[in-house]
Formats: C-alpha cells, sequence, structure tokens
C-alpha cells in the first residue's frame, strides 16, 4: 500500500553546507530589518559599519539572502503556494472570490503584504552592492564573486515583484535613512536594469558552489527568463543552452535516498527532499537547503506541502460513513501520508486530469511517469481509516458528505510524489510536510525555457525537440513541431514544474509578449481588461465554471483580466508622500497613476 512509504526509517546522510554554520551569527546580525522598505531601521551595535569590515562580512549577509530562498517553499503561507493558488492549476480555498482582494487586505492568504518582504530581501541585497567599496579588496574576483551573487538575489526577487505587481520602484541603493519620494518604474525598465546586471554577474560567479548557493548557471538560468520577458529571444536561446551544455544532465535512472525500492521509479526520486542536493543528481542547478538536522536557528518552520496543497479528506464535514459517524480520522497511516491538509490551494481539474489527457491516454492509463498510480492519491484512492467506522476500509463515498454538492471542490487529486514530505524519525508534531531542500531552477526547465525561446523565434523543430528531452524522460508520448504552441509547453510546464515555477510569474510573463506581439487579439494598451493569463485561466480552471455556487464558505469562485497582477499594498503608497507609487489598474487607487519612469538611471 502507499501508506508504507511512511515507514522510512533510514535517511540518506546529507553534507550540511558551511553556510549553514553561519546561519545563526547571520541572524543575529541582519534580523532586524524593517517591516516597510520605506522606514529602515538601525541595527543597534550590529551595524554595517561593524559587519562590513572584511570578506566575511560580506559573505555573512550572502549567507541571509541565500536563506531568504526558502521562503518560496516554506512555511504555510509561502510564496510559490500563492503563484499556483493564482493559476490553471488551483485556487486559494479561503478565498476564491479574486474580486475581495483589495489594496487595504491583509488576508489571509497574504497576495497583498508579500511585497514588504520582497522588499527586504531586495533591501538585504542592496546594502552589499552599496557597500562593496567600502573596504579595500584582496582581489577582483572576491570583489566580483560578492557583488555578482548580491546583483543576482536583487534581480532575483526583482523578476518575483514584476511578476506579481507589475510596475513598482526600483529601489537600488541602500536606503539609509527615510525617504517618501519614491517613483514608479515600468516593468521593462526594471527588465532592463537587472538583465544588465545579470549580464554582470554570469562573468563572475562560480561554475560550481556548494548547495544552496547561486552559481553561473543558476545565473544563466535566470538570464533566459528575463531575455525572455524582455522579448530578446536569440539571448534567451544562449543563455539557456550556456546551461544545457553546461556540467548538468536529465536524472533519467534510478538514485538516492530510495533507489533499491522497485515499486518506485526515477520521478519519484528525483523529487525526495534528501535527493534535491545530492552529488549524484546532475539535474539540480540550484535547491534551497532546509534540514530538520540543522540547529533550531538555521531551519525553516517546514515545507507545509501536506499541509498547503493536499485536501482536507480527514474534516468532519467530509469524513462521515453512512452511519453518519467519522469515517475518516486523523490519524494512523493514512493521516502520517497525506498530513493535515488545509488546503491553501485547492488543487483543479486542469492540474489532475486534463493535462495527462494524450490520444487514448488519460490520467489512469498514461505512460507518463509523472502521472504513474506510484506518484499521485486519486480521489477515489480515499478510504475510511476509522477503525470504529461500520465501513472501515472501504472507498470514500461523497454521497455521506454534508455537502455532497461540494465533493468538486473539496475532494481532488493529490501529486504525491511531490507534497510527500513526512515527520523525520525523531520529529513529533502534526504532518504538515517537514523539512526539506527544494528546486528552485533546474535542467528541465532550462529545456522548457529554451523552447519557448524558439518558439517565438519561429523555430518549432527545435522547439519539439527540447520539450521532448523532458517527455523522454517521463516516458511521455513524443510531439511534433507541429504541436508546439506556447499553450503546449504551459501544460508541459505544469506537468513538469508544479509547486517548483512562480507560475502566476510565468503565466504574467508570456501575457506580457502576446500583447506587445499584438498577437491572438491582446494588446499592452488595455492588458488589465485583456490578456493571455486571465482567459488561460478562467478557460481552464474548473473552479471557475462554478461561479454563483455559493460554498459553505460564503463565496463564489471568481476572477477577473485585472487580477492577472496583484494590488499593491496601500500602506505603501499613501507613505510615500513626496513620490507616487502608481496601483494597478483595476483596484482603488490606479485613478491617480502618473506615467512611470522608462528608465533606471
Amino acid at each position: 500500500m502507499k501508506y508504507g512509504m511512511t515507514k522510512l526509517m533510514v535517511m540518506a546522510h546529507l553534507r550540511k553546507t558551511r553556510d549553514m554554520l553561519l546561519l545563526l551569527a547571520v541572524v543575529l546580525v541582519i534580523g532586524a530589518c524593517s517591516k516597510s522598505f520605506l522606514e529602515p531601521e538601525p541595527l543597534s551595535f550590529f551595524t554595517p559599519e561593524n559587519v562590513f569590515v572584511n570578506k566575511e562580512g560580506y559573505q555573512a549577509l550572502l549567507v541571509t539572502m541565500r536563506k531568504d530562498l526558502t521562503r518560496e517553499q516554506t512555511g504555510q503561507k509561502n510564496f510559490l503556494a500563492h503563484q499556483w493558488a493564482a493559476s490553471e492549476a488551483g485556487v486559494p480555498w479561503l478565498q476564491m472570490d479574486f474580486t475581495r482582494l483589495t489594496p487595504n487586505s491583509d488576508t489571509y492568504q497574504q497576495f497583498v503584504n508579500q511585497i514588504n518582504d520582497i522588499f527586504e530581501m531586495v533591501r538585504n541585497a542592496n546594502t552589499v552592492i552599496s557597500r562593496i567599496d567600502d573596504i579595500e579588496w584582496a582581489s577582483e574576483t572576491d570583489r566580483n564573486g560578492i557583488l555578482a551573487e548580491a546583483l543576482w538575489h536583487r534581480a532575483y526577487w526583482y523578476y518575483r515583484l514584476i511578476g506579481n505587481y507589475g510596475d513598482l520602484p526600483f529601489v537600488q541603493e541602500e536606503v539609509r535613512s527615510a525617504r517618501v519620494d519614491f517613483k514608479t518604474h515600468s516593468r521593462w525598465a526594471i527588465l532592463d536594469k537587472i538583465q544588465a546586471d545579470l549580464e554582470f554577474a554570469v562573468q563572475w560567479m562560480p561554475v560550481s558552489a556548494a548547495a544552496g548557493v547561486p552559481s553561473k548557471g543558476a545565473a544563466n538560468h535566470l538570464l533566459t527568463k528575463v531575455y525572455l520577458a524582455n522579448m530578446e529571444f536569440d539571448k534567451a536561446v544562449e543563455a539557456a543552452s550556456a546551461v544545457i551544455n553546461g556540467p548538468y544532465a536529465l536524472m533519467k535512472n534510478r538514485f538516492g535516498i530510495d533507489a533499491a525500492d522497485p515499486a518506485k521509479n526515477v520521478i519519484w526520486d528525483l523529487h525526495r527532499p534528501e535527493n534535491k542536493n545530492l552529488t549524484e543528481n546532475k539535474e539540480t542547478i540550484l535547491a534551497f537547503v532546509d534540514r530538520w538536522e540543522a540547529p533550531v536557528e538555521a531551519r525553516s518552520p517546514g515545507l507545509f506541502t501536506m499541509r498547503v496543497y493536499n485536501c482536507a479528506w480527514y474534516n468532519n464535514t467530509l469524513a462521515k460513513d453512512k452511519d453518519g459517524n467519522l469515517g475518516m480520522i486523523d490519524k494512523g497511516p493514512l493521516y502520517d501520508s497525506l498530513g493535515r491538509g488545509n488546503p491553501d490551494v485547492a488543487l483543479s481539474d486542469y492540474h489532475s486530469y486534463t493535462i495527462w489527457k494524450d490520444g487514448d491516454y488519460n490520467s489512469k492509463n498514461t505512460p507518463d511517469l509523472r502521472r504513474a498510480d506510484v506518484n499521485w492519491w486519486d480521489r477515489d484512492e480515499l478510504f475510511y481509516n476509522n477503525p470504529a467506522s461500520s465501513q472501515y476500509g472501504q472507498p470514500f463515498d461523497p454521497q455521506n458528505m454534508d455537502n455532497p454538492s461540494e465533493y468538486w471542490a473539496r475532494i481532488y487529486a493529490m501529486p504525491f510524489y511531490k507534497t510527500y514530505v513526512p515527520n523525520k524519525p525523531d520529529q513529533a508534531g502534526v504532518p504538515y510536510g517537514s523539512n526539506g531542500d527544494w528546486y528552485l531552477f533546474r535542467l528541465a526547465e532550462t529545456y522548457l525555457l529554451r523552447a519557448e525561446a524558439y518558439l517565438w523565434l519561429g523555430q518549432n523543430e527545435l522547439a519539439a525537440q527540447d520539450i521532448n528531452q523532458v517527455r523522454s524522460r517521463a516516458h511521455a508520448s513524443l510531439i511534433s513541431a507541429a504541436e508546439v504552441t506556447i499553450d503546449f509547453i504551459f501544460d508541459e510546464r505544469a506537468r513538469e514544474l508544479f509547486a517548483e515555477e512562480p507560475r502566476q510569474n510565468e503565466l504574467n510573463r508570456v501575457s506580457y509578449i502576446l500583447a506587445a506581439r499584438n498577437e491572438r487579439g491582446y494588446s499592452l494598451s488595455n492588458i488589465h481588461q485583456k490578456n493571455w493569463f486571465y482567459d488561460r485561466v478562467r478557460n481552464l480552471n474548473n473552479f471557475y465554471d462554478h461561479y454563483g455556487e455559493v460554498t459553505q464558505l460564503g463565496q463564489s469562485p471568481r476572477i477577473e483580466p485585472y487580477h492577472f497582477q496583484w494590488p499593491i499594498d496601500d500602506n505603501i503608497i499613501t507613505a510615500n508622500t513626496l513620490g507616487r507609487i502608481n496601483q494597478n489598474e483595476g483596484y482603488v487607487g490606479a485613478e491617480n497613476n502618473e506615467p512611470p519612469l522608462e528608465v533606471v538611471e
């Protein structure tokens, strides 16, 4: 049975990186960041003047920036959860109606206040960038290597910021006193700036690096995304090719912690957290490090994958048997396997079923290992696990629910191979998804990025070859050049990169490309009223087919075209009394917008 996997007691011994040993010290040095990027606070005794006195001081802040990357997929309200909840693949369960999202709403899902957290990370990078010449460097290599990584981190988070929010102020230096005169830059100006920064960074970042440390490959991978967003498609091919021709390879054979288990497959191996930073895993370009065995100060609250993405199958409104008693309970092997799902991201039929249809194949009979039975927990595989129930061991019957009509929303298939991160043998507490390493960039995405660049260049044969590299490893049927479309590529990204890519950001990026090229009737002049993001999400996400149906939560699933970007926190706008930070169109306050700056000086 699948729940036998919860009895894994022997974990592979993974080498701790030297960065982990520095984390406690760095938390003390840098941990006093303010809550708003507009209002810097002094760092008491641990001021920059006391820290940036030698190379080690700069390296300590780089460690903090590497740890910041864990925010993508750790803790319940993590950034990637928001990305997938705002896509074709899912919805935010407690906020299915996006019209409730306003610039003043500090919502349960926290789409709005993310901007403040990310600007703190930008500020850390800017501190290093601004102070890089405060000391006499022993060598240009040392100086430029540290500067390059700081520029990479700033570019990483600005790519995410403009994906979330669009036009924003580009803050490019350490803010050493209160400022209230920021002005908005266009996303195109920001793209130009981070593109130039990454072109510098890629020259100085190392070819190989310790686990969790960005390398030249990570720089070229991120640069590929920026080139695509900036419509520099030839350069995107060049940057992606530098990664693909580098020290990486798709993993096609069994490896790692469960390699000896014949019931599993290479896709299962690829997504074990214990395997993501193994030396033998040649597919990893960058994965953050988060270990349960690390000191408490150096580990996150956990990945929370079982909480965020798995359905609340044990909930007393769902779990009743035919007698009205609890048929499913939050105890036992089933609970250890699926955990205490909330869910923060309720998954759609698009991700669970639609994208696995291929000719005569469907989600049940596809040869695609990414939808293999061992890798998923389907709706019809839930069973009553309460020994006291008269239906113990029998399949779950949705007619026993308090509201059987909500079965479509409350019970869904779960990508077990991605979400299964059980408690460690010495870890007590609720199984939400324990600590573990997680991919930020891996080679399969690089192939799909290059395929997209080839598509925009009209080189569909080359695009198909890259897509087939990924599909071949998964044992999926190969495609022809005639089948390559941007929609197919994004279906493939959903099959391959669930809970890895920032989905809303990537959909947003393509929406701008199509609008700038005036394709499919899209235009930059009315992108907030008509865009590819909305059309794709509205057409493919079955939750929005139920608009008008009010769930027990008192909500009806709803999304509008302007939700392709999220509202900017109104507190940031109102505090900026001597400048103008624009609000995104569709949200209250946008009527006061001014033309954004088109160049970062």
